[in-house]
């Protein structure tokens, strides 16, 4: 029997070459099929557990992560800006009623500028001498000063100023406008003062995040949070160290999408069909929508309640499998929430395969076919008188 030129037995080799080729790893993929990732679930003495996504799961693995700052933050009152501490600097004016005092003529001030307030929390002033500083307000130190020039000078007038210097002091770093070292002022004595004083973020503030490092503590906070709500406004203290940063979460995309490469978030949360778009959508002639899968190790608690289990212990290699035809399946995708260090990947759709195995076979065909008609041809001219 003869079929367009071939004979039977020559399609028959060539369908007994297609399925061998199909069936074995001889040609190049993305990664492996549907029927791999099931052969490697627990339900068939694998170390993964394979589950299909539905609104159950969905509920049972929507965690988002929380940032906010503990009790110690929250509470911590206001630094009043009038309070000297060791390190602040004063300024110090005295006006004498005499034509010729001992600090200065009539009229005239005598100005100390810049006074700082020594590691004891004492200032010096001639003729008034040490004077406890710290823990007072420039108003107390005045009288202070004033009590004792008094019996030096006849109504000395004193000015006390408190003029922003080395004292209490914040770090403002990262991903801001202008990083910097600041004073705690009375417009700046809380977080979000100081950010916006030091310029505001500088990155997208959805995914900013704001760290603070007092003493041996660390808080952090979104800083769309911070923003939208004052009561997490916390105060600041001299010393905070306050870092602004991008959002460090991370999935890896693989398979048959758009592009393959590790991405960053871009949102608070998000969602399967969000990943998916993020890298270029599925691609429409590779993908299998029906074979999407999220591989995740998963906490015991959460592997325990999507599984209805409770023997799990420790963290479990979990495979997701959504499937974008089903009549939910958009849905699913939207809900569905991945997280840091998730891997989405995209099998190939089954005709690919063979698809691949046909171009090779023709190919070689033609080629062989081409060095036929070659060596037919010099064979010719060879002979040729």
């Amino acid at each position: 029997m003869n079929i367009f030129g071939f004979s039977s037995a020559r399609i028959a080799a060539f369908l007994v070459l297609v399925m061998g080729m199909a069936s074995c790893d001889v040609l190049p993929r993305v990664g492996p099929n549907k029927q791999e990732i099931y052969a490697g679930s627990v339900q068939r003495d694998g170390d993964a557990f394979v589950v299909a996504v539905n609104d159950r799961v969905t509920r049972a693995t929507g965690v988002v992560p929380s940032l906010g700052f503990s009790d110690d933050f929250l509470k911590a009152g206001q630094v009043g800006s009038d309070t000297v501490r060791p390190g602040d600097v004063l300024g110090v004016a005295i006006w004498e009623n005499v034509e010729q005092g001992i600090l200065a003529s009539a009229g005239a001030p005598a100005a100390l500028e810049e006074v700082q307030v020594d590691g004891g929390g004492f200032i010096f002033i001639p003729y008034a001498g040490r004077i406890k500083a710290a823990g007072n307000t420039p108003e107390t130190i005045r009288r202070i000063v004033t009590e004792q020039l008094e019996s030096q000078t006849p109504d000395p007038q004193v000015l006390i100023t408190r003029v922003a210097g080395d004292g209490a002091t914040v770090s403002v770093t990262g991903a801001v406008s202008a990083q910097g070292v600041y004073a705690i002022e009375r417009p700046t004595r809380t977080l979000g003062a100081m950010l916006a004083r030091a310029g505001g973020v500088a990155i997208n503030p959805e995914i900013a995040v704001v760290k603070i490092i007092r003493g041996g503590k660390t808080g952090q906070i979104w800083y769309q949070d911070l923003f939208e709500d004052p009561r997490l406004d916390i105060a600041l203290r001299n010393g905070d160290r306050i870092l602004v940063e991008a959002d460090t979460r991370a999935f890896t995309a693989l398979g048959a999408t758009g592009t393959q490469t590790r991405v960053t978030f871009q949102t608070q949360t998000l969602s399967a069909l969000e990943a998916i778009a993020q890298v270029g959508g599925l691609n429409p002639t590779l993908a299998d929508p029906t074979g999407i899968f999220v591989f995740r190790n998963e906490p015991a608690d959460i592997a325990n309640n999507v599984l209805g289990r409770t023997d799990l212990v420790g963290a479990q290699r979990m495979i997701y499998v959504l499937n974008l035809t089903e009549p939910n399946g958009m849905f699913t995708a939207r809900d569905f929430v991945i997280r840091d260090s998730d891997t989405v990947y995209v099998t190939e759709a089954p005709y690919v395969q063979w698809t691949k195995v046909i171009t090779a076979l023709t190919g070689t065909l033609g080629a062989a076919e081409s060095l036929t008609t070659a060596g037919s041809t010099l064979g010719v001219l060879g002979g040729a008188p």
